[in-house]
């Protein structure tokens, strides 16, 4: 296993608090991480170098598909915000770590993590070999929050001046 340190990384599908949900069932919970091409060809650089580490040792050099490694070429996914970016997904059965910038813990209630927010996160590169396939995954050990960015669309936030301030009167509602 190899773990990876990512800083200042957009975040995106990001169910850091709750499991997702997939068809009606409870997954577990994960994050997808964009990475951007331009300024931080360095780090794709180290995570490209784990992952065929990780095939050359755990899967005696198998080839896989790309379908079958976590780390993916943004341009070929169409997602807002994707393009000039790699995309690491990673995932755990357990509760990630979720930090605030001064490492203090956040909650849900914070509202602080969402979909185009900038975050700094651990996680781990393993080796799926078994008879459900041949894998290189991401777990997920914990995200910092760093700073905000422009929401995507599956992370708008709404805001005080979409509402109008109302009087306490019973009659308005008739």
């Amino acid at each position: 296993m190899s773990k990876i340190l990512l800083s200042t990384v957009r975040l995106s599908f990001p169910s850091l608090f709750r499991k997702a949900v997939f068809n009606g069932d409870e997954t577990k919970f994960e994050a997808t991480f964009l990475i951007n091409k331009a300024t931080q060809g360095p780090k794709i650089k180290d995570i490209k170098a784990a992952i065929d580490a990780a095939i050359k040792d755990g899967l005696k050099g198998a080839k896989l598909p790309p379908d079958k490694i976590c780390l993916k070429d943004g341009d070929d996914i169409d997602y807002a915000g994707y393009a000039g970016h790699m995309s690491l997904k990673a995932s755990s059965t357990k509760r990630p770590m979720v930090l605030d910038r001064d490492k203090s813990p956040l909650t849900e209630a914070d509202n602080k993590l969402y979909a185009g927010c900038y975050v700094n996160a651990s996680l781990e590169l393993w080796v799926q070999n078994n008879q459900y396939g041949k894998r290189i995954n991401c777990n997920l050990l914990g995200v910092q929050f760093m700073k905000d960015g422009e929401p995507f669309a599956d992370g708008v936030k709404g805001s005080l001046d979409d509402f109008e301030a109302f009087a306490d009167d019973e009659n308005d509602f008739l």
